[in-house]
C-alpha cells in the first residue's frame, strides 16, 4: 500500500465513508506535481490537460484546485493559470462536506420540484414575498454581500411558498453547505454576465410562479441552476 492509499484509508477510518471526490482528485494533483517535479512558482498543465491526464471532469478538477489553493499548495491566477505555490504550506485540505458541484446537482433536482409545487399552491402573500426578494436582489446588485443575502431569500421564499417545512429545511441545509470552496469558486469564476443573467432568471422564475404555471417554473429554475453550473465548471 502506497502513502496515498494509506492516507485515503485513514480518512475512511476516521469519517466512516469514502472521501469526497474533490479530495481524492486533490491528492492526485499533488502526486502529479511530485512525480513530474513541478517546482514552486512553475505553472501546472492547463485545466483541460489536467482533466484529461487524471481522467476526471472539469468540475471535479476545479473543486480540487480550489481546495488545494485554500490549503496553500497552489495559486490560481485568473487569466494566467495554476501555479505551484512559492510559499509551500503543509495545510490540511479544507472542509469535509459536499463540494460546490455536488450541492448544485442536488439543488437542480430539489429546487426544480419546489418551484413547480410553489407555482401550484402559492398564495398571494407568498408570491409577494418572492417578488420582494427579486426586487431586493435587483436593488442590491452592486453590493455582492447584500445581493447574495437577497439571492438566498429568493430561493427560500419559493420553498416557503410550498407550505412544506421539510422542503424549507432541506433547502436551508443545501444553502448552508456553501462554504469556503463555494465562495472561492465564485471569487475566481463568477462573471458579471452570470450576475446579470441571474437577475433575468429570477424574474422568469417569479413570473412563472405568479402565473401558477408549474411546468414553466420547473423549467426556469432548472435552466437557472444549469447556467450557474456551466459557468463555474467552464469559467
Amino acid at each position: 500500500m502506497n502513502a496515498l492509499q494509506k492516507k485515503h484509508g485513514a480518512a475512511q477510518e476516521t469519517t466512516g465513508h469514502e472521501p469526497r471526490l474533490y479530495r481524492v482528485v486533490a491528492d492526485r494533483i499533488q502526486q502529479l506535481i511530485a512525480e513530474e517535479r513541478i517546482l514552486p512558482g512553475e505553472r501546472l498543465p492547463s485545466e483541460r490537460d489536467l482533466a484529461t491526464k487524471l481522467s476526471v471532469s472539469r468540475a471535479s478538477l476545479r473543486e480540487a484546485l480550489i481546495a488545494l489553493e485554500l490549503g496553500g499548495a497552489i495559486e490560481v491566477r485568473g487569466g494566467s493559470g495554476v501555479y505551484v505555490s512559492e510559499l509551500q504550506q503543509d495545510a490540511a485540505l479544507p472542509e469535509a462536506g459536499p463540494g460546490p458541484f455536488e450541492v448544485l446537482s442536488a439543488r437542480r433536482l430539489i429546487e426544480a420540484e419546489i418551484a413547480a409545487i410553489a407555482a401550484r399552491v402559492a398564495t398571494d402573500g407568498a408570491i409577494d414575498a418572492i417578488l420582494k426578494a427579486v426586487q431586493e436582489m435587483e436593488a442590491s446588485h452592486a453590493n455582492k454581500a447584500s445581493n447574495e443575502h437577497a439571492d438566498r431569500n429568493f430561493h427560500l421564499a419559493i420553498a416557503r411558498a410550498t407550505g412544506n417545512s421539510a422542503l424549507v429545511g432541506s433547502l436551508s441545509y443545501l444553502w448552508d453547505q456553501r462554504g469556503h470552496l463555494w465562495h472561492r469558486l465564485k471569487e475566481h469564476f463568477q462573471t458579471e454576465e452570470l450576475r446579470q443573467e441571474t437577475l433575468k432568471d429570477h424574474r422568469h422564475i417569479f413570473e412563472a410562479i405568479a402565473s401558477h404555471d408549474a411546468a414553466a417554473a420547473k423549467k426556469a429554475m432548472r435552466a437557472h441552476l444549469e447556467r450557474v453550473t456551466r459557468t463555474f465548471s467552464r469559467g
